[in-house]
């Protein structure tokens, strides 16, 4: 046989390269990219809103994490710092101190109290204006000036108190009776007129010296005939114009109340009494008959009940 030649081998490779626009590399490149911009304006937002006692102890922080970490600073917990226990107390630096908070309760108290007051200091300065008002109509009032020296003008707890008191000479009544003088019924008829004026309740209260009453009926003392005075001027108040119904209350006080102590038969003691109440002093009666009223319904209940029963004993 005759030997056939050696062939060679012939090794074909073919290359095969994709298009460039089908690759995705670029895309986690993109990515990457995208995210740390967003990490970045996160940032940038971050150091933006904080405020300089923040940034101070996020600065703390970076200073010594270890320390801060693990102690919490001299005063861990206080800070006004983004990261938890980090940083000084930057809240008491200056222009930063945090407002002390008033209690709401306790600032309700305060502006209740601040609004009695100024009330108060209002409803002073009409009795002020009220008495500078009757003080002018005694000196202009011909019927009122003769007898000045009897009317006696001056502010108390209670509010404005007007007096008439006796005179040696002159004295308001007839002698142990509850008559008045026609001079006293034309005082009363003037302060009545001015007194309707106010909105303030009256209070009216009759005064005698420490005399003993010796005459007229059995049993009729010095507290009977001071109440039948005070009754007596309320009448003439109300004929002189005052509205009966701003009386809210009228009592006969005796002796008890001395406007000379030291001389109880003085008859200046001899006197009647008018009072122009604020409206604490006004509260302050009302509040105190509507207690007497309440334990007066109280006891008539307590005894219309019958009588608790024991049981029998074994």
């Amino acid at each position: 046989m005759s030997e056939q030649p050696i062939r060679p081998i012939i090794v074909k490779k073919i290359k095969k390269t994709g298009a460039a626009h089908h690759g995705g590399a670029w895309k986690i490149a993109y990515a990457d990219f995208v995210t740390a911009m967003m990490a970045f304006f996160l940032l940038m937002w971050l150091l933006g809103s904080a405020s300089k006692g923040q940034l101070e102890g996020i600065a703390e922080f970076f200073k010594q994490p270890l320390k801060v970490a693990l102690q919490g600073g001299p005063t861990m917990g206080a800070s006004d710092s983004v990261i938890k226990g980090g940083g000084k107390d930057i809240t008491q630096k200056q222009l930063q101190v945090k407002p002390i908070e008033i209690p709401k309760e306790k600032s309700k108290d305060v502006d209740i109290k601040d609004a009695k007051k100024a009330l108060e200091e209002a409803e002073k300065a009409k009795l002020e204006e009220l008495k500078a008002k009757i003080e002018k109509a005694i000196e202009e009032s011909p019927t009122l000036s003769k007898f000045k020296k009897q009317l006696l003008l001056d502010i108390t707890s209670e509010g404005l108190r007007i007096i008439i008191v006796d005179e040696q000479n002159r004295p308001m009544f007839n002698s142990a009776k509850a008559e008045l003088q026609p001079y006293a019924k034309q005082i009363l008829h003037e302060i009545g007129q001015m007194l309707n004026g106010v909105p303030n309740r009256i209070s009216l209260s009759g005064h005698t010296d420490a005399t003993p009453y010796t005459t007229g009926e059995k049993s009729y003392s010095n507290w009977e005939l001071s109440a039948d005075r005070a009754n007596a001027s309320r009448r003439e108040l109300v004929a002189g114009g005052m509205d009966e119904v701003k009386l809210l209350r009228v009592v006969g006080l005796s002796s008890a109340a001395l406007f000379d102590k030291e001389n109880p038969f003085n008859p200046i003691n001899r006197r009647i009494s008018i009072i122009v109440m604020n409206k604490q002093a006004e509260e302050n009666v009302i509040k105190d008959e509507s207690a007497v009223e309440v334990t007066k319904k109280e006891d008539a209940e307590n005894t219309s009940k019958p009588a608790t029963q024991l049981p029998p004993l074994h």
